[in-house]
């Protein structure tokens, strides 16, 4: 919660407990000094037991939820406890209330309950929204688990067998670029079935540049691509989805570069600037060949891959595509906090 919720809270947890004793105050003076009272001492109450329970954070992780609310209940009736003592006492001591044994015991009990009782409505209220929060998250991940097994459901076999026919062609004509293609290969399967991940950005243009090997191996000249990075202490700090960029050429290459014989120009464009990291993946049609631009903007869409970014950098992450006469634009954009500003 932030620190105005818990300010409200405090102001009308204050005013319910002053209303409850209003048949004791004489007047309206007497109702808002003890008002005020009450707001510095639930305050007193709330704000350091709730460092001192982030501060315990860490010891509760490995506790059963039953002894973590028991623990956090009794914090934050002893705190109350301390709390009332303490400004009660300074209230007599500046004369704003007279001292009655009787009365501050009763007091010191009814407010140390009533705290209690509080403390676990709210617990409840917060255990409650953690368990809805616990089952979405699970859920999330299920279904990006299941987006992922999709995605190696449809690429791989296209992939791995047009990979095999390539490597079947070379082993006889040409051992050792069949060699260089095997660990091309390898580090490109191994990467996708580690499953969605963060890596670095570095990590991801190697892995790009296996499956660009890969294919150029089979396209041969029908296949430019020319890169704009930044610089390397700058993308040092840079990550990513594991195989973002790499499925998004990849849609690139099955669309637009398998369906003609001329060659191909794809220029990717890397920039980071205020805290967010744009890849512009600029994708040149052929000229000669018919491309129709409506089943073209059909498979350019990137659900999948946005869904897998937005759950590593939140719902601002985003994949868009403009399909023109001329060419394809596709911007991947997403926030990255740049720690070195």
């Amino acid at each position: 919660m932030r620190p105005w919720q818990w300010l409200t809270y405090i102001v009308f947890w204050s005013l319910f407990l002053t209303v409850i004793e209003r048949h004791g105050l004489s007047g309206w003076s007497d109702f808002i000094i003890k008002f005020f009272s009450r707001v510095l001492q639930n305050s007193l109450t709330v704000i350091p037991a709730l460092y001192l329970v982030d501060y315990l954070r860490p010891a509760f992780k490995n506790a059963s939820i039953p002894s973590v609310s028991v623990r956090i209940v009794m914090l934050m009736m002893f705190s109350a406890t301390v709390s009332m003592a303490l400004v009660v006492l300074v209230m007599i001591n500046l004369g704003l209330m007279a001292y009655d044994r009787q009365a501050f015991v009763i007091n010191l009990l009814f407010n140390t309950v009533l705290t209690g009782g509080f403390t676990i409505v709210f617990l409840l209220y917060f255990l409650r929204n953690h368990r809805e929060l616990n089952a979405l998250k699970i859920s999330f991940e299920y279904k990006l688990t299941a987006q992922n097994d999709l995605i190696k459901a449809r690429t791989a076999p296209h992939f791995f067998f047009n990979t095999i026919n390539t490597l079947v062609s070379l082993i006889e004509s040409n051992p050792p670029r069949a060699a260089a293609l095997l660990q091309h290969v390898s580090a490109l399967f191994r990467a996708s079935f580690s499953g969605a991940r963060e890596i670095s950005f570095e990590e991801e243009v190697a892995l790009c540049e296996h499956y660009l090997a890969i294919e150029s191996s089979r396209l041969a000249d029908k296949l430019e691509v020319s890169w704009q990075l930044p610089d390397e202490d700058i993308m040092y700090d840079m990550v990513i989805t594991a195989l973002t960029l790499q499925s998004v050429l990849e849609k690139m290459l099955l669309n637009v570069v398998e369906m003609t014989t001329e060659t191909i120009h794809i220029d990717i464009k890397v920039t980071w600037q205020q805290h967010r990291v744009a890849i512009q993946i600029e994708v040149e049609l052929p000229k000669k060949t018919l491309i129709i631009n409506h089943d073209l903007r059909q498979h350019m869409n990137f659900y999948i891959q946005t869904d897998r970014l937005r759950a590593h950098f939140g719902q601002s992450a985003d994949i868009q595509s403009l399909v023109t006469s001329n060419q394809v634009t596709t911007i991947i954009d997403y926030p990255l906090q740049d720690v070195s500003l």
